[in-house]
């Protein structure tokens, strides 16, 4: 079992910058693959940014390339989304996941507004 809490989210202007960061506990000794989501009101979840288990190998969905960086620390077992030029429409609830041989593991989330 694998426990995730994410962290960081708050209001912020549009073209501001937050950092998340989801925190790992548990069997965090296994080699899981971690994406970043996001759910808007009255939208299906996205996802948004992922990093495999090595930290070197890492895809973003094209409406945040070149604005959001994910990041894994292996120090700590966290995996963060640093988030720049931040718009309206990134105002969501952003949740993390570890993933290994199919089986996905959830945090809660983190709720980001940005506000115009």
């Amino acid at each position: 079992q694998v426990q995730l809490v994410e962290s960081g989210g708050r209001m912020v202007q549009d073209g501001g910058s937050l950092r998340l960061s989801c925190t790992a506990s548990g069997r965090t000794g296994k080699t899981y693959e971690m994406t970043w989501f996001r759910q808007a009101p009255g939208k299906e979840r996205e996802w948004v940014a992922r990093i495999n288990w090595s930290g070197d190998q890492k895809d973003y969905v094209d409406f945040v390339k070149g604005r959001f960086t994910i990041s894994r620390l292996f120090a700590n077992n966290t995996v963060s989304l640093e988030m720049n030029s931040l718009k309206p429409e990134d105002t969501a609830i952003y949740s993390c996941s570890a993933s290994e041989g199919g089986v996905d593991y959830w945090g809660r989330g983190t709720q980001v507004t940005v506000s115009s």
